[in-house]
């Protein structure tokens, strides 16, 4: 069901970084998005796929991974995402691009938590760095990077507090809680 798979996708950060996910499931999540809704149909989404520790490493050291959480650096050895998909722009198709990059990033999410997988969609990304590292031609805009692989945490919805914070936060069972705002407060009439 739909609203199952919605409330299992959440924004997870730490992972068994050392349960692999295959090319061909990076291939496939691909494939989902692939099929996504693309403005006036241009399609000018590329992926840049990683699976291998040389390169997820590479990757990892130009991503920033929780902004609320200051003292956290990211996900330690051992709990780092075991996979990558950089969602690309190719500007020879389109200068711009809309909204097509948060479909495709969140369709690839809802299949991987129907495959059993977690991820998180990360736009805090040291971009010319990330280009230069993994020698992604200028033609392609760095958009997101997705992490994927096997959560290692409980990530719980919470109600906003009284006082409206909206920032997530660890107890200290490293249970990491995400406020969402009730219904009733994000309908307008």
């Amino acid at each position: 069901m739909l609203s199952e798979l919605i409330l299992k996708n959440r924004s997870y950060r730490r992972f068994h970084q050392e349960v692999a996910v295959s090319l061909e499931t990076l291939r496939e999540l691909v494939g989902l998005a692939r099929l996504a809704p693309s403005g006036s149909n241009l399609q000018p989404l590329k992926y840049y796929l990683s699976n291998e520790a040389t390169k997820n490493d590479l990757i990892f050291q130009h991503l920033a991974w929780a902004g609320y959480l200051k003292e956290w650096p990211g996900p330690s050895e051992g709990e780092r995402p075991s996979a990558y998909l950089i969602v690309l722009g190719d500007t020879s198709i389109s200068p711009t691009f809309g909204c097509d990059h948060g479909i495709a990033a969140q369709t690839i999410m809802l299949g991987a938590a129907e495959k059993g997988l977690g991820g998180c969609i990360i736009g805090s990304i040291q971009r010319d760095a990330l280009r230069k590292a993994l020698s992604i031609l200028p033609r392609y805009e760095i958009l997101l990077v997705l992490a994927l692989g096997k959560p290692k945490e409980i990530v719980q919805i919470e109600p906003v507090s009284a006082e409206g914070s909206i920032k997530y936060w660890r107890d200290d069972q490293a249970i990491h809680h995400v406020p969402k705002r009730s219904l009733n407060e994000i309908l307008v009439s």
